[in-house]
């Protein structure tokens, strides 16, 4: 398989999967197309749309990423009820390489080659070499972190589930809901809160609280936000706190002195957001530590197909020669 050779590249969400073709390192932004999952039965039913779409290229190489754990070249989608190998891509698309990762790793392998005016700096850090650990959170359908590492094997991307620990507590406010959700899904997750769903939750607990009780939908919260409804500018300033929070804890844990970058539909829809309703204050909040953590920057990342030019730069490092680094 050369540099130069075509491949399928596949970024699949709780909602929507995108494919798109690759040349060598190369997203070709022509061919990346979006596809509803609630059409289709299965991954492999998308790809072989979107292949005989193409007029069937060939594809040397194939690397889908997916919002769930994998494990063995197996993955199971956290919010979707497909089971995704690397048998059915190979099938698939044809291709003599492939692999099937977490979506976050596919974001951690883009950094560095994501379009400077796709990322936005939100959170003012210090400086730190380009080989220095780095972290992506995402926020989407769901919540998950990566932490990046480059090795003089090549760069390392860490696969977790993240979003499912335990959601954390700093006030009453907080503690109700964690009740809240535990009686209503029997584990109060970090993803309860910090996903488009979870925002939609918020925002109709507070209005039970409120003794007005209704359901909504993210976009409504943040529709009716952006109008000045008290309810909805509560519960979007409560997800932003919590998101720093959670941010603040998983810096702490990974140290990515080369800083933090936040991804999905859900980080970008609240980027505006987040300075106005103390992320950064949120995020600092630790005690002794609170002048350490002028160490982590924090970038939010405005491009929706990084995790596809994210595959094709794992799938170029997967057959260099003498690379042996997996993730």
């Amino acid at each position: 398989m050369t540099e130069t050779a075509l491949s399928l590249v596949a970024d699949i969400g709780g909602t929507n999967t995108r494919v798109a073709l690759a040349e060598g390192t190369r997203l070709l932004p022509d061919t990346i197309e979006r596809f509803r999952n609630a059409d289709f039965a299965g991954l492999e039913t998308v790809l072989t749309a979107y292949l005989a779409g193409q007029n069937n290229p060939d594809c040397g190489g194939a690397c889908v990423a997916l919002a769930g754990p994998v494990r063995d070249g197996v993955g199971d989608m956290t919010n979707l009820d497909w089971t995704i190998d690397a048998e059915t891509v190979a099938r698939a698309a044809r291709a003599e390489v492939v692999d099937v990762i977490n979506d976050l790793q596919a974001q951690g392998h883009a950094l560095g080659h994501i379009a400077p005016d796709r990322v936005t700096r939100v959170v003012a850090g210090t400086a730190a070499p380009d080989h220095a650990s780095k972290l992506v959170i995402g926020v989407g359908t769901g919540f998950n972190c990566a932490p990046v590492h480059e090795t003089p094997a090549g760069r390392l991307v860490v696969p977790s589930e993240s979003g499912h620990a335990n959601l954390p507590i700093r006030s009453t406010e907080e503690l109700d809901l964690c009740r809240d959700f535990e009686t209503a899904h029997g584990f109060p997750a970090v993803e309860d809160v910090l996903s488009g769903r979870g925002l939609a939750h918020v925002a109709g607990w507070m209005s039970g609280r409120q003794g007005a009780a209704r359901e909504y939908s993210a976009a409504q919260v943040m529709e009716l936000a952006a109008k000045g409804d008290e309810t909805a500018t509560a519960a979007l300033a409560f997800f932003v706190r919590i998101l720093g929070t959670v941010t603040g804890n998983l810096s702490l844990i990974h140290l990515p002195f080369g800083g933090i970058f936040l991804v999905g539909g859900v980080a970008r829809a609240v980027g505006p957001w987040l300075a106005d309703m103390g992320f950064d204050d949120a995020m600092r909040d630790k005690g002794r530590f609170a002048g350490f953590m002028k160490n982590f920057p924090v970038c939010l990342v405005e491009d929706d197909y990084a995790a596809l030019t994210g595959c094709a730069r794992h799938l170029a490092q997967k057959r260099r020669p003498g690379k042996t680094v997996s993730g």
